[in-house]
């Protein structure tokens, strides 16, 4: 017997971003099990893309810059009767206003919840117009008030599960790293061609930054340290967009790298896997990320990855790459000591950390989460149908 599974998420296609490509990735690897996933998310002006069993509901602008919607909470009579009536369990991705509709609708009708805790709230308060040290505290409360009503709530790194503790989480918690494709990252191949087309000549080295350009991640720390480098052989090259990107171009220019640094906009999917493998290094500046899943899809990819030291970076790495003080003279230092050639045994050890990352293995642990949660009956019915 499959289950139908439904996910409430903020936010989902066809915004990119690491909560969106870990939802996505949790529902096709639970359809490839067998399982039905309902997606419930606001609707997007302007796209109109089938995205399969995905249900749209009404959403409107915030009063900030950012892709990001309100979202009303209205789903059709039709669609609570014949998709959330017939749920096996809800599983929320925001504490916002779908995590309540998924609350709400689990407790009507009487199914488990389980939460993903997919952001550290506390440090995107700066999107606020309210007094920092406020909106810190509400976003703590919220975070510990919306946790402790799931059935159980899934984290990514056990820094995170120490972190909900820390807040007041009293409820069962769960650790199961967010998986990504290890094989399709694991595929990419050195490209002289690719690197010569972003702006890298022979002899210099490629230091790969991919995330979103807003203040949290920190990307400005990496342009301090290659000023601080004063090295001209190397070259940041950096994939993603967002709002502070014309800010973090400024920056580049007042700090006399601009010529060394490349901001390439948002980079497709499938060319990732190459990118990664062309680089001499990634580097990860965020400290406030859950797990961080860029770093995952480096290590698969074979890449030296330098994080900023924080737990959460430190259990992803599991021992591989270099841990390195969320500074510029820290980072400016790594920078140097970067090699030009490829280190067959970093590598190697990449590699087999990314192994911890695999899609199979997160489906089998939250696959177990969903069977311990289901009422004796449904879990019985279940498995005899599965032999």
């Amino acid at each position: 017997m499959s289950l139908r599974i439904g996910f409430f998420t903020e936010v989902y296609r066809p915004v990119v971003n690491g909560v969106v490509a870990s939802v996505e990735t949790l529902a096709e690897g639970l359809r490839g099990r067998g399982h039905q996933v309902y997606c419930f998310t606001p609707r997007m002006p302007g796209y109109d893309k089938s995205d399969g069993p995905v249900f749209r509901m009404p959403s409107l602008p915030l009063p900030t810059s950012t892709p990001y919607r309100l979202t009303l909470p209205l789903v059709s009579r039709r669609n609570v009767n014949n998709v959330i009536k017939r749920l096996s369990l809800i599983h929320v991705h925001s504490p916002f206003v779908t995590g309540w509709m998924g609350l709400r609708y689990a407790r009507r009708y009487g199914m488990p919840l389980v939460y993903t805790y997919h952001t550290q709230l506390e440090a995107y308060v700066h999107y606020v117009p309210f007094d920092p040290k406020a909106a810190r505290f509400a976003a703590s409360q919220l975070t510990r008030t919306f946790a402790n009503q799931a059935d159980a709530v899934v984290v990514p790194t056990p820094a995170m599960s120490a972190r909900l503790r820390e807040l007041g989480v009293s409820t069962r918690i769960e650790v199961v790293p967010s998986g990504i494709d290890v094989a399709f990252f694991g595929a990419g191949r050195r490209d002289g061609a690719l690197r010569e087309r972003i702006g890298v000549r022979p002899g210099e080295r490629l230091i790969l930054c991919v995330c979103r350009l807003a203040k949290e991640k920190n990307v400005g720390l990496l342009l301090e340290a290659l000023a601080l480098a004063a090295d001209p052989s190397l070259r940041l090259i950096v994939a993603g967009d967002g709002p502070a990107r014309e800010e973090l171009e400024l920056q580049a220019r007042a700090l006399g790298v601009a010529s060394q640094a490349v901001f390439l906009g948002v980079v497709a999917r499938e060319q990732l896997p190459d990118l990664y493998a062309s680089a001499e290094a990634f580097v990860m500046p965020s400290t406030t990320e859950t797990q961080g899943l860029v770093q995952a899809e480096a290590l698969a990819a074979g890449a030296l990855v330098i994080a900023a030291d924080a737990p959460q970076n430190r259990e992803v790495l599991g021992g591989a790459g270099w841990v390195v003080a969320p500074s510029a003279p820290a980072f400016a230092a790594a920078l140097a000591a970067v090699p030009a050639a490829t280190d067959p045994q970093l590598e190697r050890g990449a590699k087999a950390a990314a192994q911890r990352f695999t899609v199979d293995r997160q489906i089998d642990r939250i696959l177990a989460l969903y069977e311990s949660l289901l009422p004796e009956e449904k879990s019985l019915t279940a498995n005899i149908c599965s032999l």
